[in-house]
């Protein structure tokens, strides 16, 4: 049997309750760096009980699985991946007064236009960010100086061994600097999200949101083939971070720097292997100009690491997941 996936014949492997198992499913256009393999068994979820099937279905088999959903910050080898794929698909949501629940693989910006229609927002400068809100929340994701924990009103979570359901509070979802407890326990799945919203008119929900897009093309971050921004800003030491406040005019936020800014300094920005880029717009996006490869964006990586810890004693710490 086979299924068109987006113009791909793919073949089925077999049937679960709800799903269907596929096989050689090729990844790369299901991210936004357009890069990678092909998943040897893929499965699409919309709810819990999906899960559940297909983590069942992957111990029966004796394989591996891995969550996937917007398909941002995340870089796919180039020979692919043997582990079952469970995508996280469609764009679901409900909402209550000012709060809304949205499962897990929900696109941000799907989510953040529709509430804005209806009078509800306050997270506006998080438009355009790629990938779903589960995704956004694993990572603490932000922009402009807002990020997702600051609407996040509880996480429901499965966990991959037991198949128990919890809630997590905001507070229990540890939030910080592109961090959350999820990164740091990923046999706990993001499931659904709750957020509390500000009622804001729609239409100018509408231009903050079109405003922050328009201000992300400016700095070449939109409708790129990248991961989203490449590595976290780090702490750096005192004499770093006086010359990033003197040379721009702003404070150091919690010691940090901006990664992009260090890889400029560094005369990284541009830097290229094979067809990886150091974005000339925004050097912490490294970008593939056409057919780059997994390989051509880890070695432009290490060589932008080594020289930013060789010029400023600085180490840089990825934020795409290398799979």
């Amino acid at each position: 049997m086979y299924l068109d996936l987006g113009g791909q014949r793919i073949s089925i492997s077999c049937k679960l309750t709800n799903m269907e198992i596929l096989e050689n499913v090729p990844l790369a256009p299901l991210t936004t760096f357009k890069i990678g393999g092909q998943a040897r068994y893929m499965v699409e979820a919309r709810k819990d009980d999906d899960i559940r099937e297909a983590v069942q279905w992957a111990k029966d088999k004796g394989v591996r699985f891995f969550v996937l959903a917007g398909g941002s910050n995340v870089l796919i080898p180039d020979e692919g991946l043997n582990p079952l794929a469970i995508r996280l698909n469609g764009n679901l949501w409900g909402v209550s007064g000012n709060v809304i629940d949205a499962w897990a693989g929900t696109n941000l910006l799907e989510l953040i236009r529709a509430f804005g229609a209806q009078g509800k927002g306050g997270w506006e400068k998080l438009a355009g960010i790629p990938g779903s809100v589960g995704g956004a929340v694993r990572g603490n994701a932000g922009a402009f100086g807002s990020e997702i924990k600051d609407v996040v009103t509880s996480v429901r979570a499965l966990h991959v061994r037991n198949g128990e359901v919890k809630e997590f509070t905001n507070a229990e979802c540890d939030f910080s600097y592109r961090h959350s407890f999820f990164k740091d326990n990923p046999q706990w799945i993001i499931t659904r999200v709750n957020a509390t919203l500000s009622l804001i008119n729609s239409e100018q929900s509408k231009r903050l949101a079109e405003e922050t897009i328009a201000e992300r093309e400016k700095r070449h971050l939109q409708n790129v083939k990248a991961a989203g921004s490449f590595f976290m800003n780090p702490v750096a030491p005192s004499e770093v971070i006086a010359m990033f406040e003197k040379e721009k005019g702003v404070k150091s936020r919690e010691g940090r720097v901006p990664a992009g800014w260090l890889i400029e300094k560094s005369g990284m920005k541009g830097a290229t292997v094979g067809e990886a880029i150091a974005s000339l717009q925004h050097p912490n996006y490294i970008v593939n100009q056409g057919n780059a490869t997994a390989e051509d964006v880890l070695s432009l990586s290490e060589v932008v690491e080594q020289k930013v810890q060789k010029d400023f004693g600085v180490r840089l710490e990825r934020e795409a997941a290398i799979l």
